[in-house]
């Protein structure tokens, strides 16, 4: 399973919730994200972790024969302290830019390749994107895409004018909120958008989920993680749910304007007050 991580607008922590996803994925898998933003990588320098091997030196070895081995992206990863595997993004944005012309090739692109294996799930961390992102193919060939946003004026005005198009990125677009702001049920009802979860803001359990925290709760006690883990569960079901043979399978989406919100297959969480808090 292929799952691409964006936002429209500002840098509303795509790539803590991707990270997040992946320390909390259930099952018996170890998912692989991948930081594919154009505007450069995170996790190198925040972890301290050298350049190589990384997005840099996938993309090198796609150039070659070795391009369609279903095992080149995991040949190309490192392990953050809580042993999540990674494959980092250049700090540069020329360099990553460079690199996601040649991976960020649909079909045919080592990520997509990857989820070929069996249990074998790709978070994909795209930053902000839009229609000219090196990074879009990779979204409009993944299993689903979660659109991030902070529930305030100016992202939720960004969310609302490219909604229409942003439904048409994924076979399977989901919209979850960042942080304070804004209720989840009056963003829901007035974007007419099915909030598919809502993470807090949260860097102490941020740095616990990734090995770096040094608290007495665990990954699953923090609040990011037990949000993170509601999302990656919801996922892997709709990603595990069996078709053919008469099946019909359900699809992670965002409502389409007009419809009500209480026709599409995935619910909010629940309705939050301003501070995050559950009522």
């Amino acid at each position: 399973m292929l799952i691409a991580v964006c936002s429209l607008k500002g840098s509303p922590g795509v790539t803590t919730l991707a990270t997040a996803l992946g320390a909390r994925w259930p099952g018996q898998e170890n998912p692989i994200v991948v930081e594919v933003d154009p505007a450069g990588g995170d996790l190198m320098a925040r972890f301290r972790l050298p350049d190589t091997p990384g997005l840099v030196s996938l993309a090198a070895a796609a150039r070659g024969r070795s391009g369609a081995d279903p095992n080149l992206l995991a040949q190309h990863t490192q392990l953050l302290p809580g042993g999540l595997r990674v494959v980092l993004g250049p700090v540069g944005a020329e360099q990553a830019r460079a690199a996601l012309t040649v991976l960020a090739s649909g079909p045919s692109s080592p990520l997509r390749r990857a989820t070929d294996q069996p249990e074998t799930t790709v978070i994909a961390d795209c930053g902000r994107v839009d229609p000219d992102s090196p990074a879009f193919p990779i979204i409009r060939s993944a299993d689903a895409m979660l659109l991030v946003a902070r529930p305030h004026d100016d992202e939720l005005a960004h969310v609302a004018l490219k909604l229409q198009a942003a439904q048409q990125w994924s076979r399977r677009p989901c919209f979850v909120l960042v942080g304070d702001g804004y209720p989840t049920a009056e963003v829901s009802q007035a974007l007419r958008i099915p909030v598919m979860g809502r993470v807090p803001r949260d860097d102490k359990g941020a740095a616990v989920l990734c090995g770096q925290g040094t608290g007495r709760r665990g990954p699953d006690k923090s609040p990011l993680g037990r949000a993170a883990a509601r999302i990656a569960l919801n996922l892997y079901a709709h990603g595990h749910q069996p078709t053919g043979n008469g099946a019909r399978a359900s699809h992670l989406r965002l409502a389409v304007p007009g419809e009500p919100v209480s026709g599409v297959a995935l619910q909010p969480l629940g309705p939050q007050t301003r501070n995050g808090a559950t009522p």
